[in-house]
């Protein structure tokens, strides 16, 4: 299928090779949109303008408010990319310096983004070192590491093999440390996902095979076998897919204050969006009084999500983890008290951070009464009670 707007994406490889940028997808997906629509032949295009409702849909905000507005450009504004300098260290600078919500001249609301000054070399007028793809294969991937894996193996199209360390390629896809930690695991969820999601979306698709090996036959890299794909499902328009999009709330932001929920506390409620308002506001209450307890495991957890003096926006990030975590157990057995297991996520959560936390043996939490704020003798109350 020929594409009526095919949106052209030119990416240095500098820019892509950076790992301490850490995308969520929607950002990712976004960044992606941006490229596509600036002429990286002229500085001047670095400014980008959407249809509210059209950035509200490919940030995927369920409903739209100031608080949820606030907490994605947060996100954006927040991305910093570290390059060595001619002075033999290190310029650091956001990708993006700016965005505005505002009305138009036809009365409608738009948001406009625009790019750093330091970030410009790294978007406009490339010489060299480059690589181009159309962001139709960008829009139906549907994780992170798909997406990553995507521009790296694009990044090396022309070469036709590709070799990495099989950790500098899950620091590109930007997979923790204690993730998919057997290789078996890593294989079955990132490489043969993003080899069957690429095959199927994209218009590469990979091979792979072991390359030099460790101890015991330790995989230490991969060799990757990039070929052109014409067997794809047909590409997707960007129009397409932000109608596609699941059908918002709201598609404009209220002048003043969120519009209420239900919740007497603003701070409540902005964090029950995280889980859907499934929950009451006693039992936000309660979530909220274990998690204010575990603010430095968070805010250290997300700081790559939002400023670091934003607790609130690092609370929802991990309220929306947890509930995600919920959903994905709800899916594969049945659950008869939500807030319940809700409720034991976040515990289990707070148990293992306050014990990796402290530089104790582990056994003398036994002693400890009250760790962090947090009674740990009714941690079984907690968990097994409404």
């Amino acid at each position: 299928m020929a594409l009526k707007n095919t949106y052209k994406i030119e990416k240095s490889n500098k820019l892509n090779e950076i790992r301490s940028t850490k995308m969520s997808l929607q950002e990712l997906r976004f960044f992606s949109i941006y490229l596509s629509k600036i002429n990286a032949r002229d500085a001047s295009t670095r400014r980008v303008r959407f249809p509210l409702s059209d950035f509200q849909k490919i940030m995927e905000i369920g409903r739209m408010n100031i608080n949820h507005f606030k907490m994605t450009v947060n996100g954006l504004l927040c991305k910093v990319v570290h390059m060595p300098n001619d002075k033999g260290g290190l310029s650091s600078f956001q990708i993006f310096k700016e965005v505005e919500l505002f009305k138009d001249d036809s009365d409608s609301w738009v948001v406009e983004i625009d790019a750093h000054d330091k970030a410009l070399p790294l978007l406009f007028n490339l010489k060299k070192n480059y690589f181009t793809y159309e962001l139709w294969n960008a829009l139906r991937l549907k994780s992170v590491n798909q997406l990553r894996m995507y521009e790296l193996l694009k990044q090396h199209e022309r070469l036709g093999r590709f070799e990495i360390k099989v950790s500098e390629l899950r620091e590109f896809l930007y997979i923790p440390a204690n993730s998919y930690t057997r290789f078996a695991n890593f294989k079955i969820r990132i490489l043969e996902s993003c080899q069957e999601a690429l095959s199927q979306n994209t218009d590469i698709f990979f091979s792979y095979e072991c390359g030099k090996t460790g101890i015991g036959g330790k995989w230490l890299t991969i060799i990757f076998h990039i070929s052109k794909n014409d067997n794809h499902r047909d590409p997707m328009e960007l129009d397409e897919f932000i109608y596609k999009q699941p059908q918002t709330e709201h598609d404009c932001v209220p002048d003043k204050q969120p519009k209420e929920n239900g919740y007497s506390n603003e701070e409540l409620s902005f964090l029950a969006e995280a889980c859907k308002n499934e929950f009451t506001e006693v039992q936000m209450e309660e979530i909220f009084s274990i998690i204010v307890v575990m603010d430095s495991f968070i805010k250290q957890k997300y700081s790559e999500a939002c400023p670091v003096d934003d607790i609130s926006v690092a609370r929802y990030h991990y309220l929306l983890n947890a509930y995600s975590r919920l959903n994905t157990s709800a899916s594969k057995t049945e659950i008869s008290n939500r807030y319940a297991y809700f409720k034991k996520i976040i515990l289990n959560d707070y148990v293992e951070y306050s014990l990796n936390s402290n530089s104790e043996e582990p056994s003398k939490h036994k002693d400890n009464d009250n760790c962090d704020g947090f009674d740990f003798r009714k941690y079984d109350i907690f968990v097994n009670n409404v």
